[in-house]
């Protein structure tokens, strides 16, 4: 089995941080949400992995590489635009070959990995396998009706008056069958080959499409409250280590993880969190639930429930929190008179400012 996963999408619920970054490499615990579906892949027993990348290709082969640090072969499949998942599996004809293979989208989170997926799937019955879980606004996914055997029989893409209450998840199984697929449908009113699109054309051409629900935690990074969700859920986890430098005045309280080189001073560190190497943290707090990558540094700053990209710097400023701070970002206390806000900001930003 092959996998085939989606980096080029261009993230626009994610901008502006996404005008100059793939989302898929966004950090969760100060490690790119792509490689958490990597690991899952590669934990699934599959090693022969195709990726899709689009404008920001070439970051993505920087971070990834060959894929042997991480125990995969990747090839690499330009998308010339987004044009759609089932376009994505139709230019991978040649990686795929006849091989069944798993289609993962690379900016979901998926708690659990996917073996049991993967093991559950019966090519000599189904053409298709699609993951599903139970969510409360339907209306906002692609939802599955099943039959009583728990086989699909529909799919509906962001219906107002929902069948069904069990939303796709972007991680999907599928044999040689589905490239036929692909070749027979139409674009959408979007312009693009809708995967549901294709698996619908499965279902009426008499293939068989099981269904397998998510019983642990699943996210579609495509938000920022979904990436600070995500983050909350890894650390959750955290063990304290420390490999930094930690001076006798600063407060540690809860499992704080703080990485080589990094140094702490005088400050409160409140975990689950992160510090990423090479950081210094100067009369500061961090508070539960925050990331913050390395080469950062914060003075006098405090700082909760966050994400804080590598290479930035917050001086004199509290607090802050629920917040996505991308790469070599000052934010700084104005200390001369008037007493304004200077800002310099990206387009479609979204700021909040207290009075």
């Amino acid at each position: 089995m092959k996998a085939l996963v989606l980096a080029g999408g261009r993230g626009t619920r994610l901008r502006p941080l996404t005008h100059t970054s793939a989302k898929q490499l966004f950090p969760v615990a100060n490690k790119p949400v792509l490689l958490y579906g990597l690991t899952a892949i590669r934990d699934a027993g599959i090693t022969d992995v195709g990726i899709i990348i689009g404008d920001t290709g070439a970051e993505v082969r920087r971070t990834l590489g060959d894929g042997s640090d991480f125990g995969v072969t990747i090839t690499y499949i330009p998308q010339e635009a987004p044009l759609g998942l089932a376009h994505c599996v139709l230019i991978a004809r040649d990686f795929l070959g006849d091989d069944d293979f798993v289609l993962y989208l690379g900016d979901n989170f998926l708690v659990g990995g996917i073996r049991d997926l993967v093991e559950s799937f019966r090519p000599e019955v189904y053409s298709a396998q699609i993951l599903l879980t139970r969510v409360d606004d339907p209306q906002a996914y692609g939802v599955a009706v099943l039959d009583r055997s728990g086989e699909i029989v529909g799919l509906e893409e962001k219906p107002a008056d929902p069948s069904s209450d069990l939303a796709i998840v972007g991680v999907y199984l599928f044999t040689r069958a589905i490239h036929e697929a692909v070749r027979a449908i139409k674009p959408s009113r979007r312009g693009e080959l809708e995967i549901t699109d294709a698996v619908q054309w499965l279902i009426d051409e008499g293939h068989r499409v099981a269904s397998h629900r998510v019983t642990g935690y699943w996210k579609d990074t495509g938000q920022v409250q979904d990436m600070l969700e995500c983050n909350r859920m890894v650390l959750e986890s955290a063990q304290t280590s420390i490999e930094g430098t930690v001076d006798p005045a600063t407060e540690i309280i809860g499992p704080v993880i703080i990485e080589e080189g990094a140094v702490v001073e005088d400050s409160m560190l409140r975990g689950p969190l992160i510090v990423g190497a090479n950081c210094k943290i100067i009369r500061s707090y961090i508070g539960p639930f925050t990331s913050i990558g390395s080469d950062c540094t914060l003075e006098d700053a405090e700082i909760e429930y966050s994400i804080m990209f590598s290479s930035s710097t917050i001086r004199g400023v509290s607090r802050i929190e629920s917040s996505l701070i991308g790469r070599y970002v000052e934010v700084t206390l104005a200390t001369k008179a008037p007493n304004t806000h200077q800002l310099v900001v990206g387009d479609q930003s979204t700021l909040r400012l207290r009075p």
